[in-house]
């Protein structure tokens, strides 16, 4: 991955993580610097998961599985990161709008 598509990443993950604390029930609401903490944590746990269990049953795989492994790593990084608190139901509606964006937004260098 170049920095250049890094950077993209975390600003496009930064910007969403913002924007759910307003449209999503159970998802409080973060400033600019939590948000990208909270991308940063997103993405370490990610990567952490796919090192350990394989590209399907991580965040960024398909189907049921990396979307309820999304839900978990958001309603994780609650505990890392200062200001962020998630419910569960938060937690999954934010994975699915993520998953979301994630379709229409390129936010991985390919």
């Amino acid at each position: 991955m170049n920095w250049v598509g890094a950077i993209v990443r975390f600003l496009v993950a930064t910007l969403v993580l913002m924007l759910l604390g307003y449209v999503v029930p159970g998802f409080t609401p973060l400033t600019f610097w939590s948000a990208l903490l909270a991308a940063i944590v997103i993405a370490l746990l990610g990567y952490v998961i796919e090192a350990l269990f394989g590209r399907n049953n991580s965040p960024y795989g398909r189907g049921l599985v990396g979307f309820l492994v999304s839900a978990a790593v958001i309603w994780v990084a609650q505990a890392v990161v200062p200001g962020m608190h998630v419910t569960i139901l938060g937690a999954l509606i934010a994975a699915f709008l993520i998953g979301l964006v994630d379709l229409f937004v390129p936010t991985a260098v390919r």
